[in-house]
């Protein structure tokens, strides 16, 4: 069971889109968009949205936004990322990407940025509900492929955080909506962790919405009957 949630956008403050930044393909020639709209009325939920276009870069292809200016997030004590999918959304089965990084790139002379290392973390937002990415789950990339040599994220100085669409190159493409009510970062209870820990078969994150594997369902359960929640 989750016992705190420390809420980085949406949850208990309103969404707000002058909050992000675009960052598409579009720097490099592409033809790739995307946005984040919150509503107008309550603000209780954004969208990221857009159409990702990879035949102009030959099966190559971005649609991202992410935090405006420098953020400065402690997040060492806690266990990752957690999105809630809004009731609302739309399951358009393609896969997500939310990306953290520790050092921010410096501009070139023309004012975009140079390329730099992200932390990516991939889920697909099958149905309304809540997406846990634990810190196992985020990879280090450098344009779109693995860097396992990089140096390990630095959880207590997250300087941005964003949601990309990418081709995975050339495996998707088209239009994208995905509908969120938060981004947070997480804790669990201790029991949750070494029952976790114990079981190797369930060692494999389950990233869909929705979706419970059977040490979770059993979890659920066994707090429910010693009045935990």
């Amino acid at each position: 069971m989750i016992v705190d949630i420390h809420n980085l956008y949406g949850g208990d403050q309103a969404w707000d889109s002058a909050l992000w930044a675009t960052s598409d393909d579009r720097v490099r020639g592409g033809s790739s968009q995307s946005c984040l709209i919150v509503s107008d009325t309550d603000k209780t939920h954004g969208k990221f949205k857009g159409h990702l276009d990879t035949s102009t870069l030959g099966g190559a292809g971005f649609a991202s936004q992410h935090s405006r200016g420098e953020l400065a997030l402690d997040l060492s004590s806690y266990e990752g990322i957690l999105i809630t999918i809004a009731r609302q959304h739309k399951a358009d089965g393609k896969r997500y990407v939310l990306t953290l990084k520790d050092e921010l790139p410096s501009p070139r002379k023309d004012g975009r940025e140079t390329s730099s290392i992200s932390w990516e973390a991939v889920f697909v937002a099958e149905a309304p509900g809540e997406i846990k990415l634990p810190w196992k789950v985020f990879k280090a990339t450098y344009r779109g492929r693995e860097k396992p040599d990089a140096k390990p994220l630095d959880r207590g100085n997250i300087k941005r955080l964003g949601l990309m669409m990418r081709s995975f190159f050339d495996e998707q493409n088209g239009d994208f909506a995905l509908d969120m009510t938060a981004i947070a970062a997480y804790k669990e209870t201790s029991a949750q962790r070494n029952n976790a820990d114990t079981n190797a078969e369930d060692d494999d994150v389950n990233l869909k919405s929705g979706r419970f594997t059977g040490q979770e369902r059993k979890a659920q359960w066994k707090s429910l009957f010693c009045g935990l929640i």
